[in-house]
Order: structure tokens, then sequence, then C-alpha cells
């Protein structure tokens, strides 16, 4: 494995221990409280818990090379883990509502409340300074798993603010009342992160084109270094996790040899991976009456 490969497989697994760690606070301050605003953000927890578990295997599958089954590559195995944690999210929110609905029927005053604000304060600053990690590595080494478990980090990082800011009015009014509302606007929450990954994700699965930047800067290296071409016609890009498949068709004049045809194609191709990272290149080379008279005009 490459070096990028095997911090990505570290970061999944330092991901899973803060995942337990975070865990382990977050219902240690439901314990003492019996809040059912903190008892939805544990759940929450668990969630992470499952995220990071889900992303490690994804990681490890998806850096499996190319073989006769999958000749191109396991890459999108990153965008089916991120499919099952938008799930798994959508199941803790469905929970957190159920026990919501309980606490409207029969509000109570949180216990010991002080210690559980203390506790639930340590866990997310544990849990937003490794959504930032996450989120910072997962763009910078196109990890779709990697990413996804940094933006539901964020999300409960938000919940878990909003449950203690709404705590601590439950202190100052005495309204028990709003213990319950405060686990249901988590839920809401919740919800709204999960549809977002599972959106993300099957863009992913439905081979999206690259954004529109990556579009122009290859349009550009093509356009650049195919000279003795004609034109270069019905370009085509899809991202699949960190790799980026590019094809396109590539006219030449018919008395040209193979061997300067191909000479070509490998300059447009090195040219290519300098300027896009992970990337998987396919060249049809066609003879000039082929010309569309479109596309990109070399000559």
């Amino acid at each position: 494995m490459s070096i990028t490969e095997n911090r990505t497989l570290a970061i999944a697994g330092a991901s899973l221990l803060v995942g337990l760690i975070v865990l382990g606070l977050k219902f240690l301050a439901w314990y003492v409280t019996g809040s059912i605003a903190l008892y939805s953000d544990a759940l929450e927890s668990i969630v992470n818990v499952v995220t990071a578990i889900v992303a490690l295997i994804a990681v490890r599958l998806a850096q499996r090379p190319a073989d006769a089954a999958l000749p191109y590559g396991y890459y999108k195995a990153e965008y089916f883990s991120a499919v099952v944690v938008g799930v798994m999210i959508i199941v803790a929110a469905i929970l957190i509502l159920r026990e919501a609905y309980f606490g409207f029927r029969s509000p109570e005053l949180p216990q010991s409340p002080t210690q559980g604000l203390v506790i639930s304060t340590v866990a997310t600053v544990i849990n937003l300074v490794w959504a930032q990690v996450l989120l910072r590595y997962g763009r910078m080494a196109l990890s779709p798993a990697i990413k996804a478990d940094g933006k539901h980090l964020m999300t409960d990082v938000v919940s878990t603010i909003g449950v203690l800011l709404g705590l601590g009015l439950v202190l100052l009014t005495g309204w028990a009342i709003l213990d319950p509302i405060l686990a249901a606007l988590v839920a809401l929450n919740i919800l709204w992160s999960g549809w977002g990954v599972i959106r993300d994700s099957v863009g992913g699965l439905m081979d999206v084109a690259v954004l529109p930047e990556t579009q122009k800067t290859i349009r550009e290296v093509i356009a650049g270094n195919a000279e003795g071409a004609i034109e270069a016609h019905d370009i085509r890009t899809r991202q699949a996790g960190k790799m980026t498949f590019i094809d396109f068709h590539l006219v030449v004049p018919g008395s040209m040899s193979v061997d300067d045809a191909h000479s070509i194609c490998d300059g447009i191709e090195a040219k290519l991976r300098q300027a896009v990272p992970n990337v998987q290149i396919t060249i049809h080379v066609e003879p000039e009456q082929k010309a569309k008279h479109s596309g990109i005009v070399v000559l």
C-alpha cells in the first residue's frame, strides 16, 4: 500500500477509537442526569461508532487492486459505506423521536445536571477536533467514507451544542418539557444530516462527472499537448472515490502511423497525470474522416 493509503487506514482506525471514547463519555453524561436530550446525544454517538467501523472496512476494501472480477477497482466501496452511514443516521433519529415522545408524555427535570453538562462538553470538544481532522484529510485524500464520517461528527457537534444550551435553559426556567423538545430537534437535525450523506453517495454511485474546474483543466491539458492531432471529442469523466476516469476520442490524420499516434497519446496521458491525481485514461484514436468538428479542435 502507498503512504496515503496507509495513512487513510490509520485515520479510519483512529476514528473508531475516538468514537468509542466519546460514546462512553456521552452515556456517562446521560447516566448521571437521566436527561432525554443527553440520551439522544448518546444514541447519535452509537451511530458514530458504527460509522467508524463501516468507514474502516470500506477504506480497506477500496484499497484492493483491480482484478478480473472488478477490473476498474474497488474504489466505489467507500460510496456504499457512506450510504450505510446515512441509513444508520436515520435509524438513530427515529429512536430519538421515540424517546422524545415518551418524554412529552411524562417530562422530568434532569438530575445532577452540572456534572452531565461538563462531561458532555468534554466529549463535544473531542468530537469537534477530530471532525476537523477527518474533513481536512477526507478532502485531501478524496475519500468519501472519511468525509462522510467527518460530516456526521460535525452534525453531532452542532446537535450537542444545541442540547447543552437547551439544558442550561431548562435549569434556569425549570421547564422539564424543554428536555424532550430538545431531543426532537436533535432528531430532526440528524435526519437532515443523514439525507445529505445519502444524496452525496448516490451521486458517486451514479458516476457523477468531475467538478467543472477539473473538467476545464482536463480540456486545457488535452488542447495544449495534442500537437499533430486534429481534434479531441466526446470527452467524458467520472469520479469513483479517489479515482478520476477520463475517456475521449482523438482524431489524427489518416496518413499518420500508429507509432506517431501512440506517441501523441502518451504525451497527453503524461500531462493529464501531472494535472489530475489518481487518474485512469482511455483514448480512442480515430482517422480524420471521423472528425466531428466539435469538442477540442487541435489543428
